[in-house]
């Protein structure tokens, strides 16, 4: 027995902690460190204090939503009519009203262009600003060459965890079918330390998975504290070795750890039921409705970014594409019947939540997607893959709000003016959240690594 009570093999068991026994101490340790960012002349700069990237996974349809061609053949423009909305002169679906009453708060770039037409590679690039080598590889698997850093993982290594991680992935990850992951989803090769935290889970229901933040089966709260005694003790028996820079940053990213897994206020974030049920009716009753309303409360809890992936319903036989946004069949009818009622209902409550707490001038969100649509129907009246030209919308957080950026062709097939690249809207990101796209991070060997190779969108700001 150790003198405070803690057995040889209780102590064995702790020494473990090091070697994987705690994995938030790691991911926690080995920071890398930004290089500092100057003030820009540009509009925005810094205004962003956060990021919620509302990701409606499978394609957005371009027709449908921010770029509806009313004049073009029915083959092309669908069966949907356009509304006007809040910014003058400016059309959108008509299936998307509540969103349509806020494009005053909200910037629209109608020419955005990955030229990929995969699912994995175009939405590499769109999470990481780099294209995917070889392009149009579908069911792509992470890893060299693909190894970039995503935006969620850029930021937890620009920023400092504040309690709770400061980039958080809900309620899954991105996955083709096989549950293949889509590449660009982690922090690549500047290294594991700087991983968004993923977070399966189903906030409808009020189960989570979140890392870190449950203990164990058989480790009680006692020998948490115990583990942190011992470990206090081996430090201070070690005082020479105490006085290093190595060790001294172990003892700041244990502490870190501890003092998450018994975090009132970490706990709280995720409690979904200290909101109103007409908050949460507002939202929407989903899985990926809940989780943009869960992630309003981690902002408020100090996150710094925050993605919410769109999740399908595995079942053929209440939906058709199971659910998702990659209507290969029966297009309209998916629109119509549960993906934009859905999507209008959750965006516009997010937006409209943000803005009423007073939130939204230091919040962007970005309704993101990894390509649009084809302009023609195929045989099974849906719409195909289509990298060449598609729309996104970015609120608050230092956008200006009515803009319009970018425009296509009659058919909405091809960009005539404005086009922009997924490494633009990440530079953008990055100006919005105080980060000049110059700025650096640190890979493992401590080699310096631009955040972006993109130009700053100065047209939205």
């Amino acid at each position: 027995m150790l003198c405070d009570g803690i057995s040889r093999r209780e102590a064995l068991r702790v020494g473990g902690l090091g070697l994987g026994g705690l994995s938030l101490a790691d991911l926690l340790e080995n920071r890398a460190q930004a290089s500092p960012a100057t003030n820009s002349s540009l509009p925005g700069f810094g205004k962003a204090k956060s990021v919620i990237v509302f990701g409606l996974i499978g394609g957005l349809p371009q027709h449908e939503t921010w770029d509806p061609k009313p004049n073009a053949p029915e083959e092309i423009r669908g069966e949907f009519g356009v509304i006007s909305s809040k910014t003058p002169g400016f059309h959108v679906g008509e299936l998307m009203p509540k969103t349509a009453r806020l494009t005053d708060k909200m910037a629209v770039l109608r020419a955005v262009a990955t030229n990929d037409n995969a699912h994995s590679s175009s939405g590499y690039q769109m999470l990481t600003g780099i294209e995917h080598n070889p392009l149009n590889r579908e069911s792509a698997l992470p890893g060299p060459p693909n190894d970039h850093p995503s935006l969620a993982a850029v930021i937890r290594a620009l920023g400092e965890d504040k309690g709770l991680p400061s980039s958080v992935v809900l309620p899954e990850h991105i996955w083709n079918d096989g549950n293949k992951p889509w590449p660009g989803q982690d922090a690549g090769f500047i290294g594991r330390a700087h991983d968004p935290w993923l977070i399966k889970c189903y906030p409808n229901e009020n189960r989570f998975d979140v890392p870190g933040m449950t203990l164990a089966e058989e480790l009680t709260q006692l020998r948490v504290n115990n583990r942190q005694s011992l470990l206090t003790q081996i430090n201070n028996a070690q005082q020479s070795l105490a006085d290093s820079k190595a060790v001294s940053t172990f003892n700041i990213h244990a502490q870190k750890a501890y003092n998450l897994l018994g975090s009132g206020t970490a706990r709280d974030a995720f409690d979904l039921s200290q909101e109103s049920e007409k908050t949460r009716e507002r939202y929407g009753d989903g899985r990926f409705a809940q989780s943009c309303l869960l992630a309003r409360r981690l902002v408020e809890a100090d996150v710094s970014l925050v993605q919410i992936n769109w999740t399908r319903v595995v079942d053929d036989r209440k939906f058709e594409n199971q659910g998702g946004w990659d209507t290969h069949k029966k297009h309209s009818q998916s629109l119509k019947e549960h993906l934009m009622p859905s999507m209008d209902q959750t965006f516009s409550a997010l937006v409209e939540d943000l803005d009423q707490r007073g939130m939204l001038d230091e919040t962007l969100v970005i309704m993101f997607s990894e390509f649009g649509h084809t302009p023609k129907f195929n045989g099974n009246a849906g719409r195909d893959h289509w990298g060449s030209v598609f729309s996104i919308a970015l609120a608050g957080g230092g956008v200006h709000g009515g803009a319009v950026h970018g425009a296509t062709d009659k058919h909405a097939a091809h960009p005539i003016e404005g086009v922009v690249r997924p490494k633009d809207i990440l530079a953008t990101v990055y100006h919005l959240m105080g980060y000049p796209p110059h700025t650096e991070v640190y890979d493992p060997l401590n080699r310096p690594i631009q955040i972006s190779r993109g130009e700053v969108i100065k047209e939205i700001l």
